[in-house]
């Protein structure tokens, strides 16, 4: 059995769907709620047959009562990087996963779980996925999201120097900027190629964030543009690789610009471009990356041998397969 929090989410799912496939006992902590017609989330695991959904508010008397899980993949988070309620935050992607850390340490099961890009701020510092705290401590995030995914990754880092009990198996994630199917109830922050797919289809231009920058053109600000497909391969090796253990960044390991993947849009759709600039909202004025690109010597060290998806076959995958289909969930 595996348990799944976020299970229903946008990456937890397309997990869900792999574990499946390999014939898994799959059990997702997650909660449904409504949404819009034919964008529910449910839909995102409506094809897998799954053991069942646990609600979270009864997760801990689950993990007394129940026989252990060979492993928690622990996705579960609010991933808004515009909310501003801090003690939701915190009590959600920081104090539960601290919580799971102990809980795994102490029963010997395995920890997969989410960390983000977003705890490297403007990327000053780079993008080496260094888990001493010397390092850790340098950092930046620029919103309350990324805080909490940094403030935990500080703390295990600390338990470990000090010699803290440890799971068995534990890896920390830094997802990138993903893609792909099942994103579908994000709203805002669904990826860019979802929402530019829909300005696309309604006629409209594609419209981009002007660059407040004087050395970098409109449109050429610069992400780590990932597969869904690329961070659920990372988990399964894991899986598959019990020894090792570790904060990794998930990435491709090249940024490509916004206008790579708008025009990788128009090219999956067979349209020309028409992509028009707008100003950034106030929202996330300095609270915006303008460079990001994952540092993968690590996940590599450590036996990882998976080629990333490239960009323009990624978007037209995920455009083609999914977004233009009738029934477009995984």
């Amino acid at each position: 059995m595996y348990l799944v929090t976020g299970g229903a989410g946008f990456i937890g799912s397309n997990l869900v769907a792999a574990l499946c496939e390999r014939g898994a006992e799959v059990l997702i902590c997650d909660r449904l709620r409504a949404g819009d017609p034919g964008r529910e989330k449910w839909r995102n695991i409506a094809h897998h047959n799954i053991a069942g959904i646990l609600p979270p508010e009864r997760l801990w008397s689950y993990l007394a009562e129940s026989p252990k899980p060979e492993a928690i993949f622990h996705l579960g988070a609010i991933s808004d990087t515009t909310v501003t309620d801090g003690d939701l935050v915190a009590e959600n992607n920081l104090s539960l996963t601290l919580q799971l850390w102990s809980w795994c340490a102490e029963n010997g099961v395995r920890l997969i779980f989410a960390s983000s890009a977003a705890t490297y701020g403007d990327g000053g510092h780079g993008f080496e996925d260094d888990a001493t705290p010397d390092f850790l401590a340098r950092l930046r995030p620029l919103n309350l999201y990324g805080w909490s995914k940094h403030a935990t990754d500080r703390r295990i880092a600390d338990l470990l120097a000090r010699g803290g009990a440890a799971p068995p198996q534990w890896a920390a994630l830094k997802f990138f900027n993903v893609y792909g199917p099942n994103e579908f109830h994000k709203g805002r922050m669904a990826s860019v190629v979802l929402h530019k797919f829909r300005q696309i289809m309604t006629g409209s231009p594609a419209t981009l964030f002007r660059s407040d920058r004087d050395n970098i053109a409109d449109g050429e600000q610069l992400r780590d543009f990932v597969h869904v497909d690329d961070c659920v391969s990372v988990m399964l090796w894991l899986l598959d690789t019990p020894a090792a253990s570790g904060l990794f960044n998930v990435g491709t390991g090249t940024a490509r610009s916004f206008l790579d993947l708008t025009r990788a849009i128009y090219a999956a759709l067979d349209k020309a471009p028409d992509i028009a600039f707008i100003e950034m909202p106030a929202d996330l004025q300095g609270k915006y990356q303008y460079f990001t690109q994952a540092r993968m010597d690590r996940l590599r060290g450590a036996g990882y041998e998976g080629q990333p998806t490239p960009l323009e076959e990624g978007v037209r995958r995920y455009v083609q397969d999914f977004l233009l289909q009738p029934d477009p969930y995984r």
